[in-house]
């Protein structure tokens, strides 16, 4: 006899949970754990806060000449982010974290233009040497940062985890990031809302999701106030400014890691956003920055 359990629980920075069937207490608690484990493990491995992570060692030997060892699991998120960088036109771009130095919520002042030329040169995914096996930045100074990347395969992962030891229905929710493990058992799909990135209490969308991921990027959850402007936490890595023109940008697609990375790629667009997400072919709810909502999430 199935049943549901709900987990909740904190990682990456963000509140998390996980609800699912399964036959026994036992059973649900064991692979809940094992799902737990692979998080924390992606984010020990990943984090840039954290003094002992891979992408620290890689940042810390930025300019020193000693190049990192690749392990597949690395590399392939390396390949996608490169992936990431072709397709956004060089804005979605791992090396542009070092402008939060710049930018941050603390800030009660804009940066400077000769601050923002100095770092701008940091800056350049191309600048990266990496092949099969190593990686090296060969500026002191510069640095990779997977946080548009690695929240949202840790949901994927942990899926694929629940599905390896016979869970076949249930959902991941990583910070407001979304993968549907499968079905409810009844063939029907979860429900789950698209909130105003305005007013967190007003839902714009309701829907069933039966398969695949939901990912929202959009300046409504870190963002600075500067002389009562909002300046969002997506940042052009061309320019060193925050970009402009959506507000939020919703996407459901078979991989979390893919929505959570067009959804990305569609705010650094700014202005041109919509038109390139019309052309993605991907389900989409786009909050504009007149607060016009288009919806083409097709449910």
């Amino acid at each position: 006899m199935l049943q549901v359990f709900n987990f909740e629980f904190k990682a990456m920075g963000s509140p998390c949970s996980m609800q699912f069937f399964a036959d026994s207490k036992l059973k649900a608690e064991a692979v809940y754990r094992l799902a737990v484990d692979r998080i924390a493990q992606l984010e020990q491995r990943y984090s840039r806060y954290r003094d002992d992570s891979l992408i620290t060692e890689i940042n810390r030997r930025a300019g020193s000449g000693i190049k990192t060892p690749l392990d597949s699991e690395t590399l392939a998120l390396l390949q996608y982010a490169d992936h990431c960088y072709r397709e956004s036109k060089q804005l979605f771009d791992v090396t542009s974290g070092v402008l939060r130095r710049l930018w941050n919520i603390n800030q009660a002042e804009l940066p400077s233009k000769n601050e923002i030329k100095a770092i701008l040169p940091l800056i350049g995914w191309k600048k990266v040497q990496w092949n099969q096996e190593t990686i090296y930045l060969p500026l002191t100074g510069m640095e990779l940062d997977f946080g548009g990347i690695v929240k949202e395969y840790a949901a994927d992962s942990a899926a694929g985890l629940f599905l390896q030891h016979g869970i076949n229905s249930g959902i991941v929710e990583l910070g407001g990031d979304i993968r549907v493990i499968g079905p409810l058992p009844n063939g029907q799909g979860w429900p789950v809302a698209i909130r105003d990135p305005r007013q967190p209490d007003k839902v714009v969308a309701q829907f069933k999701l039966a398969s695949g991921a939901l990912a929202t990027s959009g300046d409504y959850e870190r963002f600075q106030l500067i002389d009562g402007v909002r300046y969002s936490h997506l940042l052009n890595p061309k320019t060193g400014w925050p970009v402009t023109g959506l507000r939020a940008v919703s996407i459901v697609a078979e991989h979390c890691v893919v929505a959570g990375s067009v959804a990305t790629i569609a705010m650094l667009k700014a202005n041109s956003g919509l038109t390139w997400l019309h052309a993605s072919g991907l389900p989409f709810l786009c909050c504009q920055s007149s607060g016009q909502i288009v919806n083409k999430l097709g449910q």
